[in-house]
C-alpha cells in the first residue's frame, strides 16, 4: 500500500471518530418511535413548554393524529424533578364548547384540589365537541391523548402506568368510552353530569356537533354504525368491571350552589336519565359504582368541582396516590 493510500485511511479513521465523538454530546432528540397497543409504531411528538407557574407547565405538542399542534396543562407533584417517577397520573377531560381547554384550572380548582396529591395531573385539549374518538373524517383526539400524550408524559415528565381518568359532561363520556374501549389503562373512571349514552335518542351528539357546523356521521357514521355502540358508555359496561368508578349527575332543578332565580336545566335532568342507564347497567356487569346522584342541581361548575372533590380520594387511592 502506498503511503498516501495509508494517509487516506488514516484521516478517514479520524473523521469517522470525531462525527462519533459528536453524536455522543448531542442532546438526545425531542423526537422517537414508540409502540402503540395496536402494534403500530407513530413518532414521539415535539413538545414545546412554557412554565405557568411552579407546577404549572404547559405543552404545545406537534400531533400528526390532529395534523395541527395541540396544547395540554401539567400540574406537577410535590416532589417532581426531571428524571424523577414513576409518577401515577389523573388525567381530567374537559366539556364540550368551553371557553378555553384548561377551564379544569381556571374555573374546576384542579390545581388547589389536587395540590396534596402525589400525582401527575394531565388536561388535554380535547376540541369544543371532539367526542374524544379519532373521527372518521376529521381529527385523532382518541389518539392524541392515548397514544401521543400519553407518551409525552412517560418520556418527559415520568408518568407510569397507574392512571385514573375524569371529565364532566362530554368529558364524563370520554372518561368512561376511554376506561372501556382500553381495559386496564385506567384503574379508576369518574363522569361528573356526563353524557354516557349517546345511542338514547342520539344522546344530544347529533344537536351538539351542529352547533358547531358538525356532522355526526363525520364521527361515528351514520346512527345504525356498529361505532356508536362501540364508542357508547351504556354499551361498553362490561368491560368496566375492575374499574372503580364514580358517576355523579343532578336533577336539573336550581339547587344549593345555582343562584335563587336560575331556571330548570332539562338538559341535566336528561343527562341524569343517561346516567341512571349506565349505572344499573354497569352494577349488573358487576362494576364497582360509586353513585352521587345529588337531587337539585343544574350543568354547571360548581357541582363539577364538588364532583371532583368528592371523586378525589377513590381516584387517588385507586393509582397508589393517596394523600
Amino acid at each position: 500500500m502506498n503511503r498516501t493510500a495509508v494517509r487516506l485511511g488514516v484521516l478517514l479513521l479520524a473523521a469517522v471518530a470525531v462525527v462519533a465523538v459528536l453524536l455522543a454530546l448531542l442532546p438526545p432528540s425531542s423526537t422517537g418511535t414508540y409502540g402503540e397497543e395496536g402494534g403500530e409504531n407513530a413518532r414521539a411528538s415535539a413538545v414545546a413548554v412554557k412554565k405557568l407557574g411552579e407546577r404549572d407547565h404547559e405543552l404545545t405538542v406537534t400531533s400528526a393524529a390532529l395534523g395541527r399542534e395541540g396544547r395540554v396543562r401539567v400540574l406537577l407533584p410535590q416532589g417532581w424533578t426531571p428524571g424523577s417517577g414513576p409518577w401515577p397520573v389523573l388525567y381530567l377531560l374537559n366539556g364540550c364548547c368551553q371557553s378555553g381547554y384548561d377551564t379544569w384550572v381556571t374555573k374546576g380548582g384542579a390545581a388547589e384540589l389536587t395540590s396534596g396529591y402525589p400525582a401527575l395531573v394531565v388536561i388535554p385539549e380535547s376540541g369544543p365537541v371532539g367526542f374524544y374518538s379519532d373521527w372518521r373524517e376529521g381529527p385523532g383526539w382518541e389518539t392524541f391523548h392515548l397514544t401521543e400524550v400519553r407518551t409525552v408524559l412517560e418520556r418527559d415528565y415520568g408518568a407510569g402506568d397507574r392512571r385514573a381518568v375524569a371529565g364532566l359532561s362530554m368529558g364524563g363520556f370520554g372518561a368512561m368510552s376511554y376506561a372501556a374501549r382500553h381495559p386496564g389503562m385506567f384503574q379508576a373512571a369518574a363522569s361528573f353530569s356526563g353524557v354516557l349514552h349517546t345511542r338514547d335518542g342520539n344522546g344530544g351528539v347529533d344537536w351538539l356537533l351542529g352547533q358547531y357546523g358538525e356532522e355526526s356521521v363525520k364521527l361515528w357514521g351514520p346512527p345504525q354504525d356498529p361505532e356508536w355502540a362501540a364508542h357508547n358508555p351504556a354499551d361498553l359496561t362490561g368491560a368496566l368491571r375492575g374499574t372503580r368508578l364514580f358517576v355523579s349527575s343532578g336533577d336539573g332543578s336550581p339547587g344549593p350552589l345555582d343562584d335563587a332565580s336560575e331556571a330548570r336545566d332539562e338538559g341535566e335532568a336528561s343527562l341524569l336519565l343517561q346516567a341512571v342507564t349506565f349505572v344499573e347497567r354497569a352494577k349488573a356487569n358487576g362494576a364497582d359504582v360509586a353513585v352521587d346522584f345529588y337531587g337539585p342541581g343544574t350543568h354547571s361548575w360548581p357541582y363539577w368541582r364538588r364532583g371532583l372533590e368528592r371523586s378525589l380520594p377513590m381516584l387517588m387511592g385507586s393509582i397508589g396516590a393517596a394523600v
